[in-house]
C-alpha cells in the first residue's frame, strides 16, 4: 500500500510539473521603462504639445498655462532655458533643414516663428483665436495649423497653411469647430483632421484642399491620434468613454476598439515593435500610458499600464532616438517635469 501511495505522488507531482512548464512564463520586464525624471523649475500649469531637435538633443515643450516655451537639454539631462512671451502655445514644429522653430499660440492666435540653432524670435504670423495643433509636409515645406472655430466664435475653424520657407499665411482649409489633431500621410497628400467637438474625422485631399470624406467616430472627443501607413490604420484616442479605437485609414471602417487612461492625452505609434502608446491622467492624482501591440492590423492587445504621476498628460515618441517623453506638471513641491521612458523588448 505504501509502494503504490508513493508511486502515484511521485507520478501526480510530475503531472504537475509538466503542467507547470507548459504554460508560459510572464513577462519579467514592463513594455516601458523609467530611465530618466528631468525637472523644469518655475514651471506652472498645463503643459502641452512637444517637439524633438534629434541631432541637437533638444526637446522642445508648449508650458501652456505658463506662458512659456521650455528647452530640455536631452543629452545632459537638464532644463536649459524658458522663451517667455506666448499667452497659450500649443503646437510646435521644429524643421531643422530650414533652421526654424514653429510655436503656435492659442490665445493670441499667433504662430510665432524662430531660429532653430540660437532661438531667437524672427517673426510672427497671424491666424486667429485657436490656434493649436500644427503638422509639416517636408516635400512640399508646407506647415499646416489648426485654428479658429469655437474659440475664435466662429462656426467652423481651419486648417491654415503656411509656406514654412517665406514664413507666409497662404490659404485655408475650411474645417468643422475644432481641429483637435492634424495627421499627414508620408507622402503630404492626404491630411486626417479630428473634429473633437462633431466626433468626426474630415479627410483632406491636398490637391483640392478641400474635405473629401467625413467620417464618425463611435465614441466622443477624438483628440489624438496615430498613423500606421504599412496597415492603412488609423489610431484615435477618444475621451467619453476613453478608448482606442483603430479605423481603416482608407474606408473609415473602425475595425477594433479597446479601453484605454482616463484623460486621454496623447497618441503615438512605435513602428519598429509595433505598438500604441497612448498618455493620460493631466487632472488625475495618478496618471499611466497603457500600451498596446499589434497582432495584425484588426488585432492589437493591451500589454502593460505604466505609472507616470500625477498631473502627466501629453507625451511625444521619438523613433530616431528611442525614448518616449511624457510632461508631467508641477504639485505641491513636486516641479514640472519631462519623464524620459525606454521602449523594452
Amino acid at each position: 500500500m505504501r509502494k503504490r501511495f508513493l508511486i502515484g505522488l511521485i507520478a501526480s507531482v510530475c503531472m504537475l510539473g509538466v503542467g507547470i512548464r507548459a504554460i508560459p512564463p510572464k513577462p519579467d520586464k514592463e513594455p516601458l521603462r523609467l530611465v530618466q525624471t528631468i525637472p523644469m523649475p518655475n514651471v506652472k500649469g498645463r503643459i502641452d504639445h512637444m517637439d524633438v531637435d534629434v541631432k541637437g538633443k533638444r526637446l522642445f515643450v508648449a508650458a501652456l498655462e505658463n506662458g512659456t516655451l521650455e528647452v530640455v537639454d536631452l543629452k545632459a539631462g537638464k532644463w536649459t532655458r524658458s522663451i517667455p512671451g506666448f499667452k497659450a502655445p500649443q503646437g510646435v514644429a521644429y524643421l531643422p533643414a530650414l533652421n526654424r522653430l514653429f510655436v503656435a499660440s492659442n490665445d493670441d492666435g499667433m504662430v510665432r516663428v524662430f531660429r532653430g540653432d540660437t532661438l531667437d524670435l524672427l517673426g510672427s504670423i497671424h491666424l486667429d483665436l485657436g490656434a493649436n495643433r500644427v503638422a509639416y509636409d517636408a516635400r512640399a515645406g508646407l506647415l499646416y495649423v489648426g485654428y479658429g472655430g469655437r474659440a475664435a466664435s466662429t462656426e467652423n475653424g481651419a486648417v491654415g497653411i503656411i509656406d514654412a520657407r517665406s514664413e507666409k499665411h497662404i490659404a485655408d482649409i475650411q474645417v468643422g469647430p475644432r481641429a483637435a489633431e492634424i495627421l499627414m500621410d508620408k507622402s503630404g497628400q492626404t491630411l486626417f483632421v479630428f473634429d473633437s467637438i462633431a466626433s468626426k474625422i474630415q479627410v483632406i485631399g491636398k490637391g483640392k484642399r478641400q474635405i473629401r470624406s467625413t467620417w464618425p467616430v463611435s465614441s466622443e472627443r477624438p483628440g489624438d491620434g496615430a498613423l500606421d501607413e504599412s496597415t492603412h490604420r488609423l489610431l484615435i484616442g477618444t475621451r467619453n468613454p476613453p478608448e482606442m479605437i483603430v479605423m481603416d485609414s482608407t474606408s473609415g471602417k473602425e475595425v477594433a476598439k479597446l479601453p484605454t487612461v482616463e484623460g486621454m492625452d496623447g497618441v503615438y505609434f512605435d513602428a519598429p515593435r509595433k505598438r500604441v502608446y497612448i498618455s493620460g491622467g493631466r487632472d488625475t492624482d495618478v496618471g499611466y500610458v497603457f500600451v498596446y501591440q499589434q497582432q495584425d492590423a484588426n488585432h492589437y492587445a493591451q500589454i502593460g499600464k505604466t505609472p507616470t504621476r500625477s498631473f502627466a498628460g501629453t507625451s511625444f515618441w521619438s523613433a530616431e532616438l528611442n525614448r518616449y517623453y511624457v510632461a508631467a506638471a508641477a504639485k505641491d513641491n513636486e516641479d514640472a517635469a519631462i519623464l524620459v521612458f525606454e521602449p523594452q523588448p
